[in-house]
């Protein structure tokens, strides 16, 4: 890609403060309808899920990590772009009074949004922090539980980003995320866009890569737990890639919604 990590940054960043002060709705183009929403990725998905909170929800997950964390009550729960609080609020119920959850989140407007949401509900088990992924502000072997959702492959250095999270674990911890990877190569249209990769698009590594990264970090157990497939509407793709099926004639390429757990030794 030829966007500067920096360039990158500033694209998500700008792109994350437009949506938590309400200018931007949860879509990842500038056309934001039914046809070309993106960063809707799982529906109703949390409808059913206990602790979900409607006013911090976004729509720019692609899974639902706490159902697969294994949370446990009394636990340290690290969110890491932790946006409006939504997996942070559904993970301080099942933590209860005696545990606490820490969301971290690099832009400034959703980590207001997350604290005025939680002062609201008069929750206290629960804070925001400023950070970066790449340089998580929290102590080593801290946390018992790392969370994430569609937020690393947003992270231009991943195996940072992996590396921050085995530091900031306890040993025998562990982490959920729900990621974006691809099946083949992007085609160079999408992997250019800025837009798309703020949308947890064009961010998105090959799987087998995504794993050896996790695995370098020193994770073991490493295991997929869920996987569904994600189709792009023609409307948000980029000038020059018409369609999905023109997408994989020109890489071979397929993207996945997919669900992993790893653990820290």
């Amino acid at each position: 890609m030829n966007t500067s990590n920096n360039e990158i940054r500033e694209a998500v960043r700008a792109k994350y403060a437009s949506l938590a002060e309400g200018t931007t709705s949860g879509c990842c183009t500038s056309c934001c309808d039914s046809d070309s929403d993106v960063t809707n990725m799982i529906g109703d998905a949390y409808d059913t899920v206990e602790g979900y909170v409607a006013e911090a929800d976004l729509q720019l997950g692609c899974g639902v990590p706490t159902e697969h964390a294994g949370l446990e009550t009394g636990q340290t729960v690290v969110d890491l772009g932790s946006g409006a609080g939504l997996d942070a609020f559904v993970a301080r119920r099942i933590v209860g009074t005696t545990g606490r959850v820490i969301g971290v989140d690099f832009a400034p407007e959703m980590v207001a949004k997350a604290r005025s949401n939680a002062e609201a509900l008069g929750y206290d088990n629960v804070s925001f922090i400023e950070g970066d992924i790449e340089d998580l502000p929290l102590d080593p072997a801290s946390a018992d539980v790392v969370l994430s959702n569609c937020v690393l492959n947003l992270v231009p250095d991943k195996a940072r980003a992996f590396s921050e999270m085995h530091r900031i674990l306890r040993p025998g911890g562990h982490f959920t995320v729900s990621d974006i990877v691809s099946e083949g190569t992007l085609p160079d249209p999408i992997q250019r866009s800025a837009e798309l990769y703020a949308g947890c698009v064009a961010g998105a590594l090959e799987e087998t890569d995504y794993l050896h990264k996790i695995a370098s970090a020193g994770f073991a157990d490493v295991e997929v737990l869920s996987r569904r497939e994600i189709k792009i509407p023609e409307k948000a793709l980029p000038a020059g890639v018409t369609s999905l099926a023109n997408a994989a004639a020109m890489g071979g390429a397929r993207l996945w919604s997919i669900t992993v757990r790893g653990v820290r030794g």
